[in-house]
Parts: C-alpha cells; structure tokens; sequence
C-alpha cells in the first residue's frame, strides 16, 4: 500500500511526524511525504523537520505566500500531477490550513482516497479561514479521524455517515509526549522563574492596529507583575513596527519564533499561556499550565471543557484580572482528555491498514 502524506505549515509536521513513524513498522507499506512550502521560511521548516526527527520531504512545491486564493491555486496546479504520477492508495492531509483542503480537492476529484487526520473540529465561525478548509475538507475526505468526542457529534451533525469516522485521539499530544523530556532538559537562559508566555499570530488580533494597541498596553501592564515571554511571528513583528508601540525592556522578553523542542521548554515552564493558537490550547491543556485564548471562540471547547483554556476574547480588563489570578495560584486544572495518551497515530496506522 502506497501512502501519500501532504504537509504546509508547523503545525502539519507536528501531526505528520508520529503518523510517519507508526506506519512505517507496517508491512508492505510505502510513504511518500510532498511538502507544499505554504510555510516557506527554509531555516524554521528544516529546525522543525530535525527535530520531529521526520524524514526530508519527496517533493517540495515551493509555493509560498500569497492570498488565499492565490495559495491554495498554486497548491491544486502544483500538487496534482504529482499525485498523478505516483498513484498513491491513500492521501493523508493534516489539520486546516490552505495544504490541506486544495489537496483534499485535487484528490477527490481525481477518486483518490483522502483520510482527514484532526478532523471534525468547528469554531461555528466562518469568517475564519482555517473553518473553511475544516468543512470542505471533512465532507470530500473518505475517513475522518478525529482528536475528541465533540468532533464525532460535530460531523454527525453534518450528515456525515458514521461509517467514515474514527476517533483516535490527538496526534499533537504524541508528539509532545515523545519530545517532552528532551525540552525539560533544555536550559532556557536569561529567563526569569515566572512569566507569562505569549503568541498572537491570527489576523483578527494583530491586523486591527486599535486592538492590537490596547493589546499591548495590557500586556505591557501584566508585565510589571508577571513578566512577559513574546516570541514574536513575523507577521505581528512587522505591525507592532507599525505602531512604533514602547514595551518595557526589563519585563518584556521579546524574543525570535522558537523552534518546537524550544518553544515547548518554554511552554512547560510558563505560569500561564496567552495564545490565540489551536495547538497551543490542547498543549498548554496537556501540560497543566493556564491558557488564556484571546479569541471570542474555539474549534476545541474540550481544552475548555476538561482543559486548563479560558477564551478571555477582546476584554482586557477580563484578561488582567485572569492573568493576576493564575499569578497568585488560582488556576483551573486539567482533567484527563480521552485517548490523549500518545497512541494516537497507532489508531489511525491501523485504521489505514485495514482499509485496503
């Protein structure tokens, strides 16, 4: 059986790598791995690839950035006679970016099988792009594998028949358990014992300048009593340029985008996480440690249901005091997540095995 994995961001390598590993104790199984260098800074994709410990990809597409639109074209052009020549027996997309749902279209269309791995997950908000590649990529997939039970009765709600679901649990939570001690043992210099991690990436925070002033001015208060941990994604580099925004330099440690053994070191040992990220929610989750999601929604309500995650949205004033709460030791914990237990690519191995 021939395995074709398609990749285009961070996120996906994370995902892909324990899938990769799992499938190749199969028997009479061959993979294929085609990046489509949607993510296209080289230095951070090779970090990540080293350290997931995944193989180099077969092809890189080299598609870069642009539009929606544009992207997910050049990906569709690029991807397809690929897939034409090799004639895989499965293609296996990751997660929700624009990688995902142009490959899930060029398959289908050519009676390709597609399997969905983190499937079924809804924020119910469709100005968000990432929803969008969610819902067409989970109705052309023929199997659905899906990190939690609310994204089962997500796509049965959807009309989805049960026939084409699987729940496997969370393959990002495989990744973080294989790597974690590696990231206790790095030394995290300059740092001091307690801070405030955070990202913010997402257009809707970074790209409304008004917000992203207020979001700051928080912050940049927050860190005066707990100080603040910002590796900073190029995008929100270049629009706090924009407003030429004064951060403290002795309790505001903004720092270059980590590579993931790096990031997660940090992650592990902040006192509380502000994020707007999907992945960061389930790790933070994971690992016991506050999150607080600047965004008025969430594609996964479980990091809230059983999770440490709290959407705090566009109130400051609701984020400064959740912020000095979790400062002073009153924090939500965890609960045990169903099947996050780093056997999750195992499941969806199997699963693929027994579909041939």
């Amino acid at each position: 059986m021939h395995i074709l994995h398609v990749v285009g961001a961070r996120p996906n390598f994370m995902k892909a790598a324990p899938l990769l590993r799992a499938l190749s104790t199969k028997p009479a199984t061959r993979q294929t791995l085609i990046h489509t260098g949607q993510h296209y800074d080289s230095a951070m994709s090779d970090v990540f690839f080293h350290q997931l410990a995944m193989p180099q990809p077969d092809a890189n597409l080299e598609v870069g950035s642009g539009s929606h639109a544009r992207q997910t074209a050049e990906i569709m052009t690029r991807l397809e006679p690929e897939v034409v020549e090799r004639k895989p027996d499965w293609v296996v997309v990751y997660g929700d970016v624009n990688s995902t749902v142009a490959a899930a279209l060029v398959c289908s269309k050519l009676q390709i099988r597609v399997a969905h791995v983190e499937a079924g997950l809804r924020s119910r908000d469709r100005t968000m792009p990432e929803e969008i590649n969610r819902l067409l990529t989970d109705q052309l997939s023929d199997l659905l594998f899906t990190p939690s039970a609310d994204a089962d009765q997500n796509l049965h709600a959807e009309g989805i028949d049960a026939s084409r679901i699987r729940l496997v649990g969370n393959v990002m939570i495989d990744t973080l358990l294989r790597l974690l001690p590696l990231a206790e043992n790095l030394n995290v210099d300059g740092l001091p014992p307690r801070y405030a991690l955070v990202t913010l990436h997402r257009p809707s925070n970074v790209d409304d300048l008004l917000w992203l002033r207020s979001l700051l001015s928080v912050l940049n208060e927050i860190s005066r009593k707990l100080p603040v941990v910002f590796p900073v994604h190029p995008r929100t580099r270049s629009r706090i340029a924009e407003l030429n925004f004064p951060l403290s330099d002795k309790t505001f440690f903004v720092v270059d985008p980590k590579p993931y053994l790096e990031f997660l070191a940090l992650q592990r040992r902040a006192t509380v996480v502000i994020t707007d990220s999907g992945g960061i929610q389930e790790e933070s989750t994971f690992l016991n440690v506050p999150c607080l999601t600047v965004r008025e929604n969430t594609e996964r309500p479980v990091t809230i249901e059983l999770g440490t995650n709290q959407l705090v949205g566009r109130d400051v004033d609701l984020l400064r005091r959740e912020v000095l709460k979790i400062a002073t030791g009153q924090r939500k914990v965890a609960k045990p997540i169903p099947l996050w237990d780093g056997r999750a690519a195992q499941r969806i191995a199997d699963f693929l095995c027994e579909s041939v």
